[in-house]
């Protein structure tokens, strides 16, 4: 028996949340880029992190709203397990996930991300088992889209027990970025070919789509998943791709502030009193 390892790794699995409606771009999961949905393109890249094990450590988070019954049977024919919860509240839905599912770690990705980079999935879940008193690694620094978060399951339970149960698709990460229920570390570009101040990576509008399409066409190879340095090398050498969609992150931020705001979310701190997060606009 090889008992080189006398520890116990902690089980590592992803959450990617995803949905179809969406007001801006409906069906955005299922359209086509070089041929294949959204949502496989995710999937690639979250199956290619080296903490991802096995596809089915990956759960797609999707609603219980009829609009998403088309997904399930897509999903699991890629190999990915499917969580379905409540449409509007996000964290019942990802602690109703890691209840089902006894992951110690978990990798946190938008449906929205199809260039999320796996190099980055990895180092934050590097950091969070690195320490043990951090619930929750994010990035920053690299392009909007890019970046994931790695969360620790203890800390999902723990903002499960002390939010208000509200609205919060737009606003739910918040929980645990912007109040004091979770300890935070952070996860930087890796070097400064991962950098580019105004790339705009992220799939909310029609122009978004524009853009991803013309991108895949340009880094997409089958069985192959592309990195932040060959985006931000492409986007260097093809600034006219960056007017496909730049001019929408400012509308971006001030939409998603706003939506924040309305939604009022707010929570109980460690001494019981009820508290509100705001983001300014």
């Amino acid at each position: 028996m090889d008992d080189t390892h006398t520890y116990e790794s902690p089980r590592v699995g992803a959450l990617l949340r995803m949905r179809l409606d969406s007001k801006r771009l409906p069906d955005k999961a299922l359209k086509p880029i070089v041929g294949r949905p959204v949502f496989a393109h995710i999937l690639d890249r979250l199956f290619d992190a080296r903490h991802v094990r096995t596809p089915g450590d990956v759960v797609v988070c999707i609603t219980d709203d009829p609009r998403d019954d088309p997904l399930p049977a897509l999903i699991e024919e890629m190999g990915a397990l499917v969580f379905r919860g409540s449409s509007e509240d996000l964290i019942a839905r990802i602690s109703g996930a890691v209840r089902d599912h006894p992951f110690d770690i978990v990798i946190q990705v938008d449906g929205d991300d199809v260039c999320v980079d796996p190099l980055y999935m990895d180092l934050c879940v590097d950091a969070v088992i690195a320490d043990s008193s951090v619930d929750v690694a994010v990035c920053e620094g690299i392009p909007l889209g890019i970046g994931s978060k790695a969360l620790r399951t203890s800390a999902i339970e723990r903002v499960a027990s002390q939010y208000v149960p509200s609205p919060n698709g737009t606003g739910g990460m918040l929980y645990f970025t912007h109040t004091k229920l979770c300890r935070v570390a952070t996860v930087g570009p890796v070097g400064p070919e991962h950098v580019h101040d105004t790339a705009r990576l992220t799939l909310d509008y029609p122009s978004d789509l524009e853009f991803f399409r013309a991108l895949f066409a340009e880094l997409y190879r089958p069985g192959e998943v592309f990195g932040v340095g060959d985006i931000v090398r492409l986007l260097n050498q093809r600034p006219d791709l960056l007017s496909i969609n730049g001019s929408l992150s400012e509308e971006y931020q001030r939409r998603s502030a706003d939506l924040i705001n309305e939604e009022s979310l707010r929570y109980r701190d460690e001494f019981g009193a009820l508290q509100t997060i705001a983001v300014p606009r």
